[in-house]
């Protein structure tokens, strides 16, 4: 989309309108009826060997009700020095503060009390090694081996972990930043990085546009840069740099696709920053700067959905962002409908409509396994982390959901209302409740007789999927079949599997529905004849391990410790616990994980220290 002036001007205030959104966020103490901050300026030493965040952050506050004293922020983990606060005349004042008992999901809420209305507050705090937001790695820990490296991860509620923080999507802050840390080390940020370009210790970052909270985001280490075209480059240690740029060089065309689809890119330079291979996600759309796993440099651009589906974001969840966590799927489904189109308008449409049907199959399954109530797009938390809430449904059933109304109303029609509905919500926060009022005026109503409203609210509200949601196939995945099919009944041997031209979807529609009880002999086979157990593509090494796991197929195990311990993505090793638990290999998975544990991020040991209870 056009930035036109007002457009910026928007984009620059922080949304103060938005405020009301929060008063449904169970996940924040803030109080966002009596104030917002609009502005952060952080001033931060990142130390090394206390592992910890020490110096200040400026929140710059606008005042919803003219009788309040109070601002409240949310906290994990942080120690407070002390709290200061500047008045109308410019003056500066201590402040009182309290910092309440730790509850084990929201953390510790910071209660500030100021004499009078306070236009600027500063509060001068440290973080602890154990934040949930940041995570620190040995020189060891790292590909390069020679320097310590530290990031963070913020989204859902951890930027509370290293920021004393209104921290909550319904609000949004522009920020500055100065970043101090050994002079051989390298900061970036989720802002401009234009001062990250020259390393000396010493770093100062702008983000003009207003953003939720959960988006800022550090990462400082061994960091080399290469610039890939006009908008677009890579920060990553220097052993994966090349191999990154050369994976990951059709990111221009990404943008440009989009930009013809949806808009003009609204954030000036989009980079990437690899992250060392405990990062537990894929990737985080942190604005201007995505984070990136390694686990997707697989040297043949197979994986390379993951940028799309990063960049997607600058769309839908930076640019439009869900008000609570309960409305997630605002973010992730928009984010996957998109995603596809942009790899479809880059690479095309079969490799688009196999991604589709993997993800589809991959929900499907799921589905059998997660409680009804968690099933539905406008999730219920009830009090949960919304890290333990964490599935496919927001992602790949928010997917269909834009799918089946594509397919209702055409692509021109559906392109336009997303193009609006980008335009309309542009650096805002809304509700499910907010998105069902626009979608009745500008779809439903506007194009009457094609889709009710009793078919959206079954798709936001209900749980599972409708009878009648798209369920994706592929003619690729038919002819796999049907060679699968002749293999089991023996009347082919694996040697005759026409896997030559099999892309990784292909590979991975393969193996995730061959039978959960195949025989020894027939992994046998497969294993000598296309060496799975020793795959240098992450995505298919983890399907293989699933599915022999589940068979007893032994001569798995030194690979998949070698591939339990070198990663930290959730979703490839997480299922990977619980399969072994289920299938009577506790005790092995117990010492790798013992083993492994010092080198996962935060988020992983927890979800996997709960395996083991």
């Amino acid at each position: 989309m056009k930035i036109t002036p007002l457009f910026l001007s928007l984009a620059m205030a922080g949304m103060c309108s938005q405020a009301m959104a929060s008063a449904i966020d169970q996940n924040s103490y803030a109080n966002l009826d009596d104030v917002i901050t609009t502005h952060l300026n952080l001033d931060l030493d990142i130390d090394f060997a206390d592992k910890q965040l020490e110096g200040f952050v400026e929140h710059t506050l606008q005042w919803q009700n003219a009788n309040s004293k109070k601002l409240v922020l949310d906290t994990r983990d942080l120690d407070i020095d002390k709290v200061m606060y500047q008045t109308a005349n410019g003056n500066w004042h201590k402040a009182s503060f309290n910092l309440a008992n730790r509850d084990d999901v929201k953390g510790s809420k910071l209660t500030i009390t100021f004499k009078n209305q306070a236009q600027k507050v500063r509060i001068y705090y440290n973080s602890r090694p154990e934040a949930s937001g940041l995570q620190w790695l040995t020189p060891e820990q790292t590909a390069s081996k020679t320097h310590p490296f530290m990031y963070s991860q913020s989204q859902a509620i951890h930027a509370r972990s290293w920021i004393p923080v209104q921290d909550t999507p319904a609000m949004r802050v522009t920020y500055n930043a100065r970043i101090h840390t050994p002079e051989d080390i390298r900061a970036v940020m989720s802002a401009d990085n234009k001062d990250a370009l020259y390393k000396d210790g010493d770093y100062h970052f702008t983000m003009p546009q207003a953003i939720s909270p959960y988006l800022i985001a550090i990462g400082a280490g061994n960091l080399e840069f290469k610039a890939m075209s006009k908008q677009t480059g890579i920060f990553a240690e220097p052993t994966i740099l090349d191999a990154s740029v050369a994976e990951f060089n059709d990111t221009q065309a990404m943008i440009d696709k989009t930009n013809a689809m949806y808009g003009d890119y609204a954030w000036g330079r989009y980079d990437l920053l690899m992250l060392p291979p405990s990062f537990p996600f894929g990737g985080m759309e942190n604005p201007r700067l995505s984070f990136i796993t390694p686990t997707v440099v697989a040297g043949d651009k197979s994986l390379v959905n993951l940028i799309a589906h990063e960049l997607a974001h600058s769309w839908s969840g930076n640019l439009v962002t869900n008000a609570t966590w309960e409305d997630l799927w605002l973010n992730e489904g928009f984010t996957s409908y998109v995603e596809n189109r942009i790899m479809e308008e880059v690479f095309g449409r079969d490799r688009a409509v196999m991604e589709q049907a993997l993800d589809a199959a991959g929900l499907r399954a799921q589905l059998k396994t997660i409680d009804a109530p968690d099933t539905r797009l406008n999730l219920k938390l009830n009090g949960r982390d919304p890290d333990d809430a964490f599935s496919s449904v927001p992602y790949t059933k928010g997917q269909l959901f834009l799918i089946y109304l594509e397919e209702k109303y055409g692509r021109d029609k559906f392109d336009d209302f997303v193009k609006t509905y980008f335009n309309e919500f542009a650096f805002k926060s809304l509700t499910t409740a907010q998105f069902v009022s626009y979608i009745k005026a500008n779809l439903i109503e506007k194009y009457p007789g094609v889709v009710t409203m009793d078919k959206v609210n079954e798709w936001i509200f209900q749980p599972g999927l409708p009878s009648d949601a798209p369920n994706p196939t592929s003619d690729a995945f038919d002819k796999v079949d049907t060679a699968t099919a002749s293999w089991l009944k023996g009347d082919t041997t694996a040697a005759q599997l026409p896997t030559t031209n099999w892309t990784v979807h292909e590979w991975l529609h393969f193996l995730n529905n061959l039978p959960r009880d195949l025989s020894i002999e027939k992994m046998t086979e497969l294993d000598g004849e296309f060496n799975l157990t020793q795959s240098t593509n992450a995505e298919r090494a983890f399907a293989w391990y699933m599915l022999a796991v589940g068979n007893g197929y032994q001569p798995i195990y030194p690979a998949l410790d070698k591939h339990l311990s070198g990663i930290g993505r959730r979703k490839l090793i997480v299922p990977l616990y619980k399969a072994l638990i289920t299938n009577g290999k506790k005790d092995w998975a117990q010492s790798v994980y013992l083993k492994a544990r010092p080198g996962y991020h935060p988020l992983a040991q927890g979800t996997i220290d709960a395996l083991f209870k």
